[in-house]
């Protein structure tokens, strides 16, 4: 049987090592480094620091030991915060086995490199394209714990591999699509982390519907134009991995993101809001990779550079505000 051994006993791990548990199709083992958390989901079948009082399925297995996980896995489902990915990578790789195919469900940028997760998987185990696969999508965890339905995209540059991805872990609840744009998919997850920053600060500052559809608009817009100008297709961006992703991401209470800027909207300073937030808010960090990501290749993305401002230059969020507004008028057409 298929062994899928899933890295990071957070929210979003924790849910699709269920989902993959519950799909029947493999046998799934949860690595997280707190021996409490561990032993409720092997003991208790519960995730207590993120779903409470949610039955996760017995069959599901967790270890606090990393070469016992990544034993014989033909899949390794990496879900741990991205700017840790390269440390923890090189802690692993002894014990990846060579044939393995490492599936991303991270959605960030890494610092200093601004490299994808993917492009950073690649290069520390030094992985051919068709080891190296993304899942992405409007997927709140919580939701997804509660087995709601769900969508999400698989997306690997070959496309045998995505195929083998979405089988294992399609389930009644979750239906994956297949993908050969991992660029697209991947950078669609990682911006719209962005975008609901602001759209939170928005919320927060007390502004409405229009104001909300409008970043989400022109969010989708900067996203497109990163995207395609690093060779993805614009189509994609359309889809579940793009407007899908950014619609639930900067309309839901449960998203980290949203809830992060709407903190800091309504006048938490940014060191409060960090010392009251518990769980990864990944576009915090994000935010100045992909600013630098756009610059280099000459792209305008104006809502990260407000949430960049906010963020890491003390810019406040009404300054932010002007700031976006000033801007000259200009005509709109799709992703420009």
């Amino acid at each position: 049987m298929t062994k899928v051994a899933v890295m990071g006993s957070g929210s979003w791990g924790t849910a699709f090592a269920n989902v993959v548990t519950d799909a029947g199709t493999a046998e799934v083992e949860l690595w997280g480094r707190r021996a409490e958390v561990v032993d409720a989901v092997a003991r208790r079948h519960e995730n207590p620091d993120y779903f409470p009082g949610i039955g996760l399925n017995p069959a599901l297995t967790a270890t606090t030991e990393s070469a016992k996980a990544l034993h014989d896995a033909d899949f390794v489902v990496v879900a741990v915060p991205s700017q840790t990915l390269r440390g923890n990578l090189a802690a692993w790789k002894t014990y990846i086995p060579a044939d393995a195919v490492i599936v991303s469900l991270m959605k960030g940028i890494e610092l200093g490199t601004s490299r994808r997760m993917s492009e950073v998987i690649s290069e520390v185990l030094e992985l051919s394209a068709e080891q190296v696969a993304v899942v992405s999508g409007p997927n709140l965890a919580r939701e997804i714990a509660e087995r709601q339905p769900a969508t999400a995209v698989v997306a690997c540059p070959h496309e045998p591999t995505a195929l083998r991805l979405q089988h294992i872990c399609k389930s009644a609840y979750f239906r994956p699509y297949s993908s050969t744009d991992l660029v697209g998919v991947e950078l669609g997850g990682a911006v719209k982390n962005v975008i609901a920053l602001a759209v939170g600060v928005a919320v927060g500052m007390g502004f409405g519907d229009n104001a909300k559809a409008s970043l989400i608009t022109r969010g989708l817009a900067e996203t497109v134009r990163l995207a395609v100008s690093l060779g993805a297709d614009e189509h994609t961006l359309a889809g579940l991995a793009g407007m899908g992703d950014l619609v639930a991401t900067c309309s839901s209470p449960l998203s980290r993101n949203r809830t992060f800027g709407e903190k800091l909207g309504s006048g938490m300073t940014l060191d409060e809001v960090i010392a009251e937030t518990r769980q990864t808010a990944e576009g915090v960090k994000s935010s100045e990779s992909i600013l630098a990501l756009a610059r280099a290749n000459d792209v305008d993305m104006p809502i990260t550079e407000a949430v960049v401002g906010m963020m890491h230059h003390d810019l406040s969020p009404a300054q932010a505000l002007m700031q976006f507004m000033a801007r000259s008028a200009k005509p709109e057409r799709y992703g420009i």
